[in-house]
């Protein structure tokens, strides 16, 4: 016996390091792949044997007292239930389906321990900076809108410089060094630049909009000089703007749009989006409680728009697919009423808090703003990977914070 507990007791240090290897190798691939369409078929399953290796099971109860677990659960909770009076088998896309990614957040932040944060860091910070230099190579040299090699829409590339001007304005408001604080600067104007030359309109205002909130909340400064400095992000908007082609195109399309639609045409951008948003609101107030069940708004749009108001609408499928209702909100009122409102209001403030307990209330009431202006014009939280990225940024700067208060 006693042989082969000293058998035993050499052989752990190897499978401790095989074990750590996997797990590396396991956040090393989430990180990677995160830029790959449909990641999370393969490297979630993967994620999530790392985590039960790591003795996941056993933290689990320790992570339900993180804010943002228990409202990832009681939102993905919500939709399962929702089911129950859907009649979602109607809807091939399975849209819906994307909002049970984000619990590919429990596994991620409980991974991240101390020995392992900064080779995550790292890794997602050569992945960003890659998708960003491809992203600007692509549209320098064939003009091309979002990346096509990635198949990341316009939508998404501009989601995700967007993040990465918030998160170099913070770093250049908290970094007492002249130096660095012009350097994070330089890279938060860069992005802005870039996402000027993308086609998402809603997305660009939502980032100005946020980084003038940051500003407000990080510096404290007098209401003089706060104009003052806005005065100044307006002046350097308007200089991109003047050398945007792609801004100058959009704004001219919503003046067209809008001539459209006094003409009664909602087979635009604008009309589609308002035509959308009026059978959505309508669609809640009939299900305000419990909504239509999950996964049922797409089709309840296409067999409303037969009969409501007269049919006006009737033929916007042949303009776009219908999908979603390109607002979180509406979107989840339709899912889920009342229901899905508060769960999904419950989801944004448990954000918040998550970041708030960590030291971090000025970047995490940020990023909500972001996610919050971001989803009033699209189904921001259905973006195929900028949930994820959202996500994954709120747990190493969490972790990281964490482990600088210890």
């Amino acid at each position: 016996m006693q042989k082969i507990y000293s058998r035993l007791t050499t052989l752990m240090p190897a499978q401790n390091m095989q074990r750590e290897i996997f797990i590396r190798f396991a956040l090393l691939f989430f990180c990677l792949m995160l830029w790959v369409k449909n990641f999370t078929y393969i490297s979630f399953p993967i994620l999530v044997l790392a985590w039960l290796l790591d003795g996941g099971l056993q933290k689990f109860k320790r992570l339900l007292h993180e804010p943002l677990v228990q409202a990832i659960l009681i939102l993905c909770l919500a939709l399962a239930t929702g089911l129950l009076w859907s009649d979602y088998s109607e809807d091939s896309r399975l849209k819906w389906m994307k909002y049970f990614v984000l619990l590919t957040y429990i596994p991620f932040f409980s991974l991240l321990n101390e020995s392992r944060l900064q080779f995550v860091f790292v890794t997602l910070l050569t992945g960003y900076t890659c998708v960003v230099s491809i992203g600007l190579h692509q549209w320098l040299v064939t003009g091309a809108q979002g990346i096509p090699l990635l198949n990341i829409s316009y939508l998404g590339f501009s989601a995700i410089l967007g993040m990465g001007v918030v998160v170099a304005v913070y770093f250049a408001g908290v970094n007492r060094s002249v130096l660095f604080r012009s350097v994070f600067w330089a890279i938060a104007f860069l992005l802005f630049f870039i996402q000027f030359n993308q086609s998402a309109r809603g997305i660009l205002i939502a980032t100005l909009i946020t980084v003038s909130f940051l500003i407000f909340l990080q510096y404290r400064i007098t209401v003089k000089k706060y104009l003052m400095l806005m005065a100044s992000i307006i002046l350097v908007c308007i200089v991109f703007a003047v050398n945007s082609s792609v801004f100058q195109y959009r704004l001219a399309q919503i003046k067209q749009d809008i001539v459209q639609l006094q003409q009664g045409n909602y087979k635009t951008s604008v009309g589609y989006r308002l035509a959308i948003w009026d059978v959505g609101l309508d669609g809640i107030s009939r299900q305000p409680i419990l909504g239509h069940g999950t996964g049922s708004p797409a089709s309840y749009f296409e067999r409303a728009i037969l009969t409501y108001k007269g049919g006006v609408y009737k033929d916007l499928p042949e303009f776009q697919d219908t999908s979603h209702f390109h607002n979180d909100w509406i979107e989840m009122g339709m899912h889920l009423g009342l229901l899905g409102l508060s769960a999904f209001a419950f989801l944004l403030w448990s954000w918040h808090r998550s970041f708030k307990m960590s030291g971090l209330s000025n970047f995490g009431a940020a990023l909500i703003v972001f996610v919050f202006l971001a989803g009033l014009t699209d189904t921001f939280m259905l973006y195929n990977r900028v949930p994820v990225l959202l996500l994954v940024v709120t747990a190493i700067f969490v972790s990281w914070q964490n482990k600088m208060r210890i």
